[in-house]
């Protein structure tokens, strides 16, 4: 649709234009296995690694200790079943939180059928992690912290460096999952002090289907795929060059460009916010105020449910979300917004509106003006009311 206005970037993001121009001749020109030795399959292998060094440079690691995986999902996988299985003759005690993306979430209740214990640590209304009771929860038996960079729904950014201090004063390894701010924030492994860190290259306008974990050297992590002794033994399976050839291009246009990015986004974000407040009645802002990634509202609108609105702004040429994609079409309430001490009945009333590059100021007007209406026409029909 021509006339869409997307405001959905946080469940994924358009390919850019130069991402798709990059991986085209590697379709169909330079398709070569890059495992091979003759010259077609160099010319891969040689791309390959190119795009190796550029993740690398935007999370100031080693380029040696990036290997890419099939998507943000299997990084979590990765890094928390492998880190898990490869330290469980130390213990087999793991941390994370209440509010983590399904990728972790699951791989923690999966962990926990394999006979290893994992605390669920709570977060404040704002989705700080409580780290009192992170350190409460720590044992002679905890070999890995898993947290969030910044929440996919609220877009709160964590006190990655501080947890990551924790974890090493007691000799835990700490895994970040950043899928949410790798290009689109400053991200340096070392800064914030991390073992392990997932990123995804459709969540910053790379292709779908190409991610990557940063591990750090000397880490010990169990390989999670089993096959040939593809990027260095640790992910087996004929790499994505196309991909990875994408994902090397977003990075590098991250670096260009993601502070001027995010200084519109901010704006953005900021006049589409205070048009709602504005324009609607009981409404509440979920996040931190300022802790918060610039291209990101979350918002609980009261006595409605969001998938009405969801539906009537779809009509209206607007694309959001209520919660995150991959449980969209469930009929729970956000774990995170409960998590956050909001109940589920005005949690069910949640918009997203996760914004992009493409945006400009008459996508968020257009938004001021029509999603008022679609509240106040649904609110009269709406069997919840003002107490």
């Amino acid at each position: 649709m021509d006339d869409l206005i997307y405001l959905d970037h946080n469940a994924t993001t358009p390919t850019d234009p130069r991402v798709v121009e990059a991986m085209i001749p590697y379709f169909n020109k330079s398709y070569g296995n890059p495992s091979s030795i003759y010259g077609l399959a160099r010319e891969g292998e040689k791309a390959k690694e190119a795009a190796r060094e550029k993740v690398a440079k935007l999370l100031n690691a080693k380029s040696e200790e990036i290997v890419f995986t099939g998507c943000g999902t299997e990084a979590d996988n990765f890094a928390i079943k492998g880190g898990a299985f490869a330290n469980r003759k130390k213990g087999n005690h793991i941390i994370t939180s209440r509010i983590e993306h399904h990728a972790v979430l699951n791989a923690c209740k999966w962990l926990e059928k394999q006979g290893f214990k994992v605390s669920y640590i709570s977060v404040d209304k704002y989705g700080f992690l409580n780290l009192d009771e992170l350190k409460g929860s720590i044992t002679d038996k905890t070999i890995l912290i898993t947290i969030m960079h910044a929440n996919n729904e609220v877009g709160t950014i964590e006190s990655i460096r501080e947890i990551a201090g924790i974890a090493k004063d007691n000799g835990i390894y700490m895994h970040t999952d950043a899928v949410q701010t790798v290009g689109k924030i400053p991200v340096d492994v070392n800064e914030l002090g991390v073992d392990l860190l997932s990123l995804s290259g459709h969540k910053f306008y790379g292709p779908k289907g190409v991610g990557a974990l940063f591990i750090r050297k000397g880490t010990r992590i169990d390989s999670l795929l089993h096959g040939g002794h593809h990027e260095g033994k640790k992910r087996a399976g004929t790499e994505n060059v196309p991909g990875i050839v994408g994902l090397g291009v977003a990075c590098e246009l991250a670096m260009e460009e993601k502070e001027e990015e995010e200084k519109k986004l901010k704006a953005l974000r900021d006049r589409l916010e205070e048009g709602l407040i504005r324009s609607i009645e009981d409404v509440i802002v979920n996040g931190h105020p300022k802790m918060r990634l610039s291209g990101t509202l979350n918002i609980c609108i009261k006595y409605i449910e969001g998938e009405s609105m969801l539906l009537q702004l779809d009509h209206e040429g607007i694309a959001a979300s209520s919660g995150s994609a991959c449980t969209s079409a469930s009929l729970e309430p956000s774990h995170v917004l409960t998590a956050m001490g909001i109940s589920p009945v005005v949690a069910h009333g949640s918009l997203r509106f996760s914004l992009g590059r493409s945006n400009t100021k008459e996508d968020i007007d257009r938004v001021i003006e029509v999603l008022p209406p679609i509240v106040k026409r649904l609110r009269e029909m709406s069997p919840f009311g003002k107490d």
